[in-house]
């Protein structure tokens, strides 16, 4: 009796998901950076809600308290004791801690998203570049010979010579195309008007967390790239890297117009010929300075002079080929339509958003914007 052949297919195993281990400090250490974030870097605060927190849900026990958290955080570097300005001691976050939040930022925002492989920044250039292209061609006199394949090139010579006689000629060699990497020269405009924690919505820590995200991304993956990071409210200016942690909104209105003119300055010192500005905004623009230092403010519905400035300012970037971004963190149809109308006047690109997927959104629009700028 012939006996029948078990099929084994293939297919996925399930069972209870089991969180990985972590110490009592990582635990601590993941609330407490996203904590100190929602509190701009104010170590008091954050300590005081992890109080709150540890009350209400038990965070610690008899074995690890907050005391004992806190004492890690000194031994492992995050927070110091300093001298503040009144005189008083206190403690404050350190710049490893900083380096952390950024790190923290990137895996939440960034981290669920597909990577693309390594050199999505290319030019349509081939030849002795920085970036391995896949593409083969025969050896040339001249040629490094690092650029060399050598698996190719042991197959061409098995494929000519046979195995038998193994015999590896100049012929046989093949070497692999590489090309230049361009670079990226990207200014973040953050709008920190009044209203981006107006309404009990907290839209400023989002801001934040994309903006530590995006600064972490590239000094990583794509360190020949540069981002500068600017706020605009009644003025703008720019910020640095470790201000982020602290940025706060103030009593500002939306002077749209100053920042872009600070972001293109930005650009115009840059050497890189691909250059893009992303805006993060959730109002319209109402406020201008004028030439004699005094400030034109209207809140009440688009100011049409303030508009057409605005206007003027994207018809200018796009002369100078920087496509500007703007990622709309509201729906109101007015507004809309002011952004399309902007958008327009640039010839660039305008996502309305709530704040859920924002960082992916940038993220995505980031990368496209390198594979299709870049052009040599």
């Amino acid at each position: 009796m012939k006996k029948e052949k078990r099929v084994f297919k293939k297919g996925f195993a399930f069972k209870v998901f089991e969180a990985p281990e972590q110490s009592p400090f990582d635990k601590l250490f993941d609330i407490f950076q996203e904590i100190i974030t929602h509190t701009s870097g104010d170590l008091d605060e954050a300590l005081d809600w992890m109080k709150e927190l540890d009350k209400e849900y038990q965070l610690t026990d008899e074995e690890y308290t907050l005391d004992d958290f806190v004492e890690d955080l000194k031994k492992k570097g995050y927070i110091r004791e300093e001298i503040k300005p009144d005189g008083k001691g206190g403690m404050s976050i350190t710049a490893k801690t900083e380096q952390a939040i950024r790190k923290r930022a990137l895996d939440q925002i960034f981290g669920k998203l597909k990577r693309s492989g390594s050199g999505n920044h290319r030019t349509n250039y081939i030849g002795k570049g920085d970036e391995h292209s896949g593409e083969f061609r025969n050896y040339q006199y001249g040629d490094s010979l690092e650029r060399i394949s050598m698996t190719e090139s042991l197959k061409n010579a098995q494929i000519n010579h046979g195995i038998g006689d193994f015999n590896l000629t100049e012929d046989d060699l093949v070497v692999e195309e590489t090309r230049f990497k361009a670079q990226m020269s990207t200014v973040l405009m953050i709008d920190i008007s009044h209203s981006m924690i107006l309404y009990g919505e907290d839209r400023i820590t989002p801001a934040k967390k994309v903006a530590m995200a995006l600064v972490e991304l590239i000094t990583t993956k794509y360190p020949k790239d540069t981002l500068d990071i600017l706020v605009f409210g009644n003025d703008a200016w720019s910020i640095e890297i470790k201000d982020l942690p602290y940025l706060q909104v103030g009593p500002y209105h939306t002077n749209t117009v100053a920042g872009l003119q600070l972001a293109m300055d930005m650009l115009r010192r840059k050497r890189n010929t691909n250059k893009q500005i992303f805006m993060i905004t959730d109002g319209k623009p109402s406020c201008l300075k004028l030439p004699d230092g005094q400030y034109y403010k209207n809140s009440n519905g688009l100011d049409r002079h303030i508009v057409n400035k605005c206007n003027m300012m994207a018809q200018q970037a796009r002369k100078l080929h920087i496509p500007i971004t703007t990622f709309m963190i509201a729906q109101d149809p007015y507004l809309m339509q002011f952004v399309r109308e902007f958008t327009y006047a640039n010839q660039g690109k305008a996502f309305y958003t709530g704040l859920k997927g924002l960082g992916e959104m940038i993220f995505e629009d980031y990368e496209t914007n390198r594979k299709k700028r870049i052009k040599g």
